[in-house]
C-alpha cells in the first residue's frame, strides 16, 4: 500500500464520486483512479465503497478505514516537513537591543545597514532600560546595544549622539508659555528625578543643575520614564530628561528647551569585541555613515 492509494481514497470519500474526485482533485483519468481504489479494496481485503448511479458512498470498512487514512496522510505531511526544517541550516541570530524609545530614530539606520544581510538571519529587537541593554549585551543574549555609557566591563561603546536635556512640565503649567526655561526658574519648582538605577543621566541631570548654583532636591526618584511623566502631570511638577522624550510625551505633559547652553547626555552604540558574528562586523563597517546621518526620524540632534 502506497501513501498515493491513501490520498485517492480520502478524495473520492469527500467528493463522493470518482469523477469528480479524478477530474477536479487529483488530476487524472477516471477509469486509472477506479483501477487503483479496486488494487486499495483488494490490499484492504474489504470493500470501502458502494457504487451507485449517484456515486459512491462508504461501507462501514470504509467510513473506518478513512479515519485512519487521514491520520496517516497528516502524519506522512508533517515527516516531510520536519525532515526538511532538520536538514535546513539555521539562520543566524542577531540581536538589537534599545534603550526605550531610541528605537524611533535608530532602528531605520539598522535595517539599513544590515538590508543585504536580513533576508538570512533572524533579526531580534528589543527595548528596554539601559542597564538592562548593557547587561543584556555583557551577558551575550543580545549582539548590539542603543544606550547610555554604562559601568560594564568587556563592552565596547562608541559615541554616536549627544542629547540635549529639555525640560518636561505640565501642557499647563505658567513655564510653558516661555520658549526656552532659564533654569534658575526651576528653584521652587517640585522636580522629579531618577534613581540610581539611570545613574548616568541622573549624575548629567544633578551636575548640571549644581554647576548653575540652583538648589533642586527632587520630590520622588523613579526609574520608568512613562513614571516619570506621570509623576509630573499628576504633582504638577518638572524633570530634566532627554530630548529622545520628545516623541513618547502625553497630551498633558510639554517640553521646552533650556535657555542657554544645554546640559547633554551621551548615547553610545555598544557591543563586545570577541563577538564574532559576521553581521556585527557589517554593522560596524557602517556605523560612520549612521553617525553622520543622526537621528532618522523627525527629531534631530540638537
Amino acid at each position: 500500500m502506497e501513501l498515493r492509494h491513501l490520498r485517492y481514497f480520502i478524495a473520492v470519500a469527500e467528493e463522493g464520486s470518482v469523477t469528480v474526485a479524478a477530474e477536479k482533485r487529483l488530476h487524472t483519468a477516471q477509469p486509472s483512479l477506479s483501477r487503483q481504489l479496486r488494487d486499495l479494496e483488494i490490499e484492504v481485503g474489504a470493500p470501502l465503497f458502494t457504487r451507485g448511479a449517484r456515486g459512491v458512498q462508504l461501507t462501514a470498512a470504509g467510513r473506518a478505514f478513512l479515519v485512519h487514512a487521514r491520520v496517516s496522510v497528516s502524519e506522512a505531511g508533517e515527516a516531510v516537513q520536519a525532515a526538511r526544517r532538520a536538514g535546513r541550516p539555521a539562520k543566524a541570530v542577531f540581536s538589537v537591543g534599545f534603550l526605550m524609545g531610541q528605537e524611533v530614530d535608530w532602528l531605520p539606520h539598522v535595517t539599513r545597514i544590515l538590508r543585504a544581510e536580513l533576508p538570512k538571519i533572524e533579526f531580534k529587537v528589543t527595548s528596554m532600560f539601559s542597564p538592562d541593554v548593557a547587561e543584556a549585551l555583557q551577558k551575550g543574549e543580545i549582539d548590539l546595544g542603543f544606550m547610555r555609557v554604562e559601568r560594564q566591563p568587556d563592552v565596547t561603546f562608541v559615541m554616536i549622539a549627544k542629547e540635549p536635556i529639555v525640560v518636561v512640565l505640565p501642557s499647563d503649567h505658567p513655564l510653558a508659555e516661555e520658549r526656552e526655561i532659564d533654569p534658575i526658574a526651576l528653584e521652587g519648582e517640585t522636580l522629579v528625578g531618577f534613581s540610581d538605577f539611570a545613574i548616568v543621566l541622573r549624575e548629567v541631570v544633578e551636575g548640571y543643575l549644581i554647576g548653575k548654583g540652583i538648589e533642586l532636591t527632587p520630590s520622588h526618584r523613579v526609574e520608568n520614564p512613562a513614571t516619570i511623566l506621570s509623576l509630573v502631570a499628576s504633582l504638577r511638577g518638572v524633570a530634566l530628561m532627554p530630548a529622545y522624550i520628545e516623541a513618547l510625551l502625553p497630551w498633558s505633559v510639554v517640553s521646552r528647551p533650556l535657555k542657554g547652553e544645554p546640559p547633554t547626555i551621551d548615547l553610545a552604540v555598544g557591543y563586545r569585541s570577541d563577538n564574532p558574528s559576521p553581521v556585527l562586523k557589517t554593522f560596524l563597517a557602517g556605523l560612520d555613515q549612521l553617525i553622520t546621518e543622526g537621528p532618522a526620524g523627525t527629531r534631530q540632534a540638537r
